[in-house]
């Protein structure tokens, strides 16, 4: 059995603003995301597969000192096209925004990505990650990403009967997941065991 803890990077300054921050904005974590670091305790793994945009880098380093990392592209959060770095309240107003809204978020990002298409990037990376780690005999793994990344991971995989949307996570917030081999190569399904929170772990929530 392979354990794997998905990891949402922590607090950026476009976080605190309510920013869509994809895969075209680089930014580093802000001080309130280094010290909410502090607040969680995820167990050591022995490898880690990191998006390679500096928040979740930053992010594995804090979390992970001197475990070996692993950087896999595949993972980056989505392009979010012209709503990049942009708040809804900069976005009011905008009709290709109010069409995105009214689609409940199923139109593709003008200029970016569609859901589709990031989600089916994201399972490619994850699947990646997971055939590494049962190729060299690995038994646990964490891959430090984005919630996005998170979301689209999960509601392709996860055994549970939940939507792509009801997988969302705060920053630094992860959850734990099973990968039994014969289940993973017949049907590509994992388990969610339970959820990492500043409380703890939660196998309930």
């Amino acid at each position: 059995m392979l354990k794997i803890l998905l990891i949402r990077h922590s607090m950026t300054a476009g976080n605190r603003l309510g920013r869509y921050i994809g895969s075209r904005t680089d930014e580093p974590l802000c001080e309130e995301g280094i010290l909410l670091l502090g607040k969680f305790s995820y167990p050591p793994v022995q490898r880690v597969f990191v998006s390679p945009m500096r928040r979740c880098l930053e992010t594995a380093g804090i979390l992970f000192p001197g475990t070996e990392k692993e950087e896999e592209v595949l993972l980056k959060e989505c392009d979010f096209g012209i709503f990049e770095n942009k708040n809804y309240q900069e976005l009011s107003g905008n009709p290709e925004y109010q069409a995105w809204i009214d689609s409940s978020g199923t139109l593709p990002f003008p200029e970016g990505e569609s859901q589709e298409m990031f989600q089916k990037r994201c399972v490619r990376g994850f699947a990646r990650c997971v055939e590494q780690c049962l190729k060299d005999g690995l038994h646990t793994a964490a891959l430090v990403v984005h919630g996005g990344t998170i979301m689209s991971i999960l509601g392709a995989c996860a055994d549970a009967d939940r939507s792509y949307f009801d997988w969302q996570v705060k920053n630094a917030q992860g959850y734990e997941v099973l990968v039994e081999e014969k289940k993973w190569r017949e049907s590509q399904k994992i388990q969610v065991a339970g959820k990492y929170t500043q409380e703890g772990f939660d196998k309930t929530w």
